[in-house]
């Protein structure tokens, strides 16, 4: 009898002991997460700038220049006046775009 009740008590510690494993996995898991979060997807429209190798983009709202952390995505945009979806980054002045959309061109008036 007094096996059976220290293998019980010892399955149960070793359950619990998995328990709280898995659980601190998944609170560095959401930790990543608020990363994301302080990152926010905003759609901004603005042109796409290129000095040397840098591609920059200029948000037409406040003609603030935003360094480009993926600059594959609008390299074939310089020059061009665009809509994007991207995560902006203020602390590093940057933003991670994610959609690229072509705007049309405006008709001038006559």
């Amino acid at each position: 009898m007094k096996k059976l009740l220290i293998l019980t008590l010892a399955a149960c510690v070793a359950f619990s002991v998995a328990a709280v494993a898995q659980d601190t996995s998944s609170q560095s898991s959401d930790s990543g997460m608020s990363k994301t979060a302080k990152a926010p997807l905003k759609t901004l429209k603005g042109t796409v700038k290129q000095d040397g190798d840098k591609i920059t983009f200029v948000n037409d709202a406040d003609q603030k220049s935003w360094d480009v952390m993926n600059p594959e995505t609008l390299k074939d945009h310089v020059g061009h006046h665009v809509s994007v979806s991207a995560h902006v980054y203020a602390d590093k002045n940057s933003i991670h775009v994610m959609k690229v959309k072509m705007m049309k061109a405006e008709k001038s008036a006559m």
